[in-house]
């Protein structure tokens, strides 16, 4: 950067005027945006399609609703169970249950199961086998909101406990000989998935806030200093949070509570980070510098523009997420890159502008003194001048250790990598929605019982919908022939088409396990076969249901990380050549990131497997975590050969390693473990996606922390020597430009 631009910049940010204006700025913009907007979290949307209109399972719910309109609501499944057998009283009860919801229904409700008009032989024929569960079906309207779908288990919750001496849904499922009821299927599981969400979400920012402040105390111990991150990322909280908001409810942009969760940890542990790039130069240079716009000057000067950078390739490789067709995943593209955007503004502007305001008092107690000034406090003070400390001891014992034995370290540190890399081979995926849920939860118990009691596959049929073309077909003995399923409904006209055919097929096993989602193929393929040798030609068949959502699902995301994870790579690899202008450095840095990915998936399935007994993690967790190791981890690939690059100008090669290892260890160390501190924060919450993907970034970070970024990137670096800057002719002549 340009001597006069330096210093044009640092004055309008950090000086006199500058910081108060500065200041003033963010407070009016937050002000003002969270007085015309709403708040993000009025407009999110955990209903949104996750599938594009294209997909299979999408086309063949359209049609259900369409021809088979009795069925299209959403099923909830009520599971009465009783340990010691549903008695005949028991039987009795449930019908004036049934009776009371028919004549009064719940809010939102559109059908139920009449039981109270069957005679009791009859109702007994629908109890399991060993006499201990009863389902009783009600349907919701297909478009109701979690949040209505909530009133409705209000209602069902006063009618129970009225009906019934003791609240059966409130009893636990290990009482002995009590009638209890579990509310399953998919209305239950989507009302419990967005309770587990709200639970989290204040949990989640608490968390995030005290183990954020508990670090930079510790680190700094200086309370003012472990405000000013803090107070940054209030600032760009409170412009982010209305702005999305705003896009929300002018329909620009779709989010939900996962994601704005997710948010929240993303812009306190990256945004801290930005903020102590800055902090702990500024401090460096405070002991080099009487004044503190000079050193201020210089601290933006160097440091500013590996921090633009850093936000600039997490803000691109963020945004790679529109190209996802997944809604889950593509809904994190505009909150994610927006909030590493705006806390990036606030790192290069308001930061400055507190630390403009405060000056050395910020780092008190430990107010940070040139030389000269420790010389003059002791003479005033009546004191002997202390021995100056030597600065970066460790880091520079660290530095010379490695520019002794590059090789060595370089080939262990990978090994090390490669093992837990190695690992993720392992690892097996699910995209089992109820396996992520506390095992106590109703819905959860619900599948249990209907699991243990009735076959699993009648908690989400398969539906098959054919068009006969006026013919006679054997479909549904050809389905009933295949090993896997338990059960086939007898045809199902349609209503304005009769050439179509509804068939309910029952797996017998979890409709939402990988085994379920791979019969999808075998059962299109089975039906295709039927109606040609029935003659057909067209061989019309579509199929819908949990279990052809989850196939697409699966089919989907892979397709995504083909697609977006090269995406990335390219982006990153390509900002890194603008910045770093060498062909070299890009190459090795990239493949000592991903090589951090595989190693943090490898660990965090060694982790949560033989520490936590976890069987299978989502399908969704590699995407995830990608996306957020590779960019965030560059981010202090980044810093640190920022540093190094520019010594190298001035010094051999070897020396700037040593030099810049033992310049910027202690500071991306601390931001390391805030980082991986607040993605260690998802683990806490009782949802299992979350403690997934939070424990495998968290390692992922700290991999990075500790291995990557002080042995792997610098002894590759003095191992390839002055190539690293390839194509430009070595060391001095490598970087002609401010970074």
């Amino acid at each position: 950067m340009k001597k006069g631009f330096m210093e044009s910049y640092t004055k309008s940010v950090g000086g006199k005027l500058g910081r108060w204006v500065t200041l003033a700025i963010w407070i009016a913009v937050v002000v003002l945006l969270n007085a015309l907007f709403p708040q993000a979290n009025t407009q999110e949307n955990n209903l949104a399609a996750n599938l594009k209109n294209q997909q299979p399972s999408v086309e063949a719910q359209k049609l259900a609703e369409k021809e088979f309109p009795s069925g299209t609501g959403k099923p909830a499944l009520l599971t009465w169970y009783r340990s010691t057998g549903i008695s005949d009283d028991d039987l009795k009860s449930i019908q004036g249950f049934a009776e009371k919801i028919t004549s009064k229904p719940l809010p939102y409700q559109i059908d139920a199961a009449p039981f109270h008009r069957l005679p009791l032989p009859a109702l007994k024929q629908q109890v399991s086998s060993d006499g201990t569960t009863l389902i009783y079906p009600i349907l919701f309207e297909k478009k109701a909101s979690t949040e209505q779908l909530n009133k409705s288990f209000d209602a069902l919750n006063k009618l129970t406990s009225s009906e019934f001496d003791k609240n059966p849904l409130k009893t636990s499922l290990s009482a002995k000989n009590n009638l209890l009821v579990r509310v399953t299927g998919p209305v239950g599981i989507e009302v419990d998935a967005t309770a587990l969400f709200s639970q989290g979400d204040l949990k989640l920012l608490f968390a995030t806030v005290l183990l954020v402040l508990v670090f930079l105390l510790a680190i700094y111990r200086s309370p003012i200093l472990a405000l000013v991150p803090l107070i940054a990322v209030g600032f760009a909280y409170g412009v982010i949070n209305p702005l999305l908001g705003a896009a929300g409810k002018a329909g620009l942009v779709t989010f939900d509570s996962q994601g704005l969760s997710i948010m929240t940890v993303l812009l306190f542990g990256a945004g801290t980070d930005y903020c102590l790039f800055l902090i702990a130069r500024f401090r460096s240079v405070l002991q080099e510098e009487d004044s503190k716009m000079a050193a201020l000057k210089k601290a933006l000067g160097s440091s500013s523009g590996a921090i633009a950078m850093s936000g600039l390739t997490v803000v691109f490789s963020l945004l790679a997420l529109l190209l996802v067709h997944y809604g889950s995943i593509q809904r994190f593209a505009i909150p994610f890159s927006l909030s590493i955007l705006i806390m990036m503004i606030a790192s290069l502007t308001l930061v400055p502008a507190l630390l403009g305001i405060f000056g050395r008092i910020s780092f008190f107690p430990f107010i940070p003194r040139t030389d000269e000034m420790i010389k003059e406090r002791a003479i005033r003070k009546g004191k002997p001048v202390p021995a100056k400390k030597e600065k970066h001891r460790i880091g520079s014992a660290l530095g010379q250790f490695i520019v002794r034995h590059p090789k060595t370290i370089a080939v262990v540190t990978t090994v090390v990598l490669g093992i837990f890399a190695f690992s993720a081979s392992k690892i097996t995926y699910t995209f089992d929605t109820l396996s992520s849920f506390p095992k106590d939860m109703p819905s959860r118990e619900g599948f249990q019982l209907i699991s243990k009691h009735f076959t699993p596959g009648q908690l989400a049929p398969v539906q098959v919908i054919i068009d006969t073309e006026g013919k006679e077909v054997k479909v549904g003995d050809d389905l009933k022939a295949l090993s896997f399923v338990s059960k086939v409904s007898d045809p199902q006209q349609g209503k304005n088409n009769q050439n179509l055919l509804s068939y309910e097929v029952e797996l017998d096993e979890n409709p939402y396990s990988n085994q379920a989602m791979d019969h999808i193929p075998v059962i299109k393929k089975a039906v295709k076969a039927s109606l040609k040798d029935t003659g057909l030609s067209k061989n019309h068949v579509w199929v819908a249901g949990q279990t052809a959502t989850q196939y697409d699902t699966r089919e989907t995301t892979d397709r995504d990380a083909l697609i977006v994870i090269p995406v990335i790579i390219a982006m990153i690899a390509v900002l890194l050549f603008l910045y770093l202008r060498s062909i070299v450095a890009m190459v090795y840095l990239m493949a000592t990131v991903l090589l951090s990915f595989f190693s943090a998936l490898g660990l965090g399935w060694l982790v949560l497997h033989y520490m936590f007994d976890v069987n299978a993690i989502q399908g969704f967790i590699p995407l995830y975590s990608f996306v957020f190791i590779v960019a965030l981890g560059e981010d202090y690939n980044i810093f640190m050969v920022s540093s190094i690059w520019k010594k190298a100008r001035k010094q051999p090669l070897p020396a700037a390693v040593k030099d810049g290892v033992a310049e910027t260890g202690s500071v991306i160390t601390s931001a390391g473990l805030i980082l991986a501190g607040t993605f260690a924060v998802l683990a806490t919450l009782p949802i299992q996606i979350l403690v997934q993907f939070g424990t495998i970034t968290a390692l992922g970070v700290l991999l990075d922390t500790f291995i990557v970024r002080p042995f792997l990137v610098p002894a590759l670096t003095v191992w390839i020597g002055k190539y690293v800057f390839w194509p430009a002719r070595g060391s001095n002549e490598a970087v002609k430009y401010d970074v």
